[in-house]
């Protein structure tokens, strides 16, 4: 989808045209009713129609997200992210350039090692400017990303992980190592304390018996002799 890169000149253009023809009617007419009138006096209102279908697919797909405050053209971070997309594209075409007949569908690991840098790169920079539009970003706006940069991110996820069987190294293994070996290591330490606490309350009730018994014994011997 090419949507906001190849259409927001139109767009401006399309938006200024019609506000210039609604200048010119209000202008001519003697109140501004005459000229909404004159707008919607055909039976589809196709101006109108037409100029709302334009807004709301231009709305719908986040368009704004991707230019700049002014609209004038793209942002910088949408055009980074574009062209990294492209050099994924290209990577991807030119390690299966003349080994799909021989390759078996789940074996694409010249891909995957050649092109892991850049797929790197790119997923990193989209996860970036999601955080960034959640806080205005460079367009102001603060919704999803707009539909070229999304559908550009999941066709390249979909060949990564569906279409090449790739998958990126987790940076976080050290710690989930870590703190999955601490929690398999507290069932050990809890039946570990359990024993020699029980234990130890052993050694503690046996005591007083022992002491009581032999002074019982110590009793007898006296009451007998």
């Amino acid at each position: 989808v090419r949507l906001c890169q190849g259409c927001h000149g139109e767009y401006r253009r399309l938006l200024a045209l019609y506000g210039s023809i609604a200048r010119a009617i209000g202008n001519s007419s003697e109140s501004h009713n005459c000229a909404k009138s004159i707008l919607t006096s055909d039976r589809l209102q196709i101006v109108v129609t037409l100029s709302e279908f334009f807004n709301e697919t231009w709305e719908a797909a986040n368009c704004a997200n991707c230019l700049k405050n002014n609209s004038e053209g793209l942002s910088n971070s949408t055009e980074e992210f574009l062209d990294l997309f492209n050099k994924s594209l290209t990577c991807f075409e030119h390690n299966l350039q003349g080994q799909t007949v021989y390759l078996s569908p789940n074996n694409y690991t010249e891909v995957c090692k050649n092109c892991n840098e850049t797929y790197t790169k790119l997923n990193d920079l989209y996860n970036n400017l999601q955080r960034m539009n959640r806080q205005g970003g460079e367009s102001g706006h603060s919704a999803h990303l707009c539909i070229d940069v999304e559908d550009a991110m999941n066709i390249t996820r979909k060949l990564w992980s569906r279409t090449f069987n790739c998958s990126l190294p987790c940076s976080d293994t050290v710690p989930v190592i870590a703190v999955s070996s601490f929690i398999l290591f507290l069932p050990i330490v809890f039946y570990l304390s359990s024993f020699l606490h029980s234990k130890q309350k052993k050694r503690i009730l046996i005591l007083p018996k022992r002491i009581q018994s032999n002074a019982s014994l110590v009793n007898i011997q006296e009451k007998y002799s």
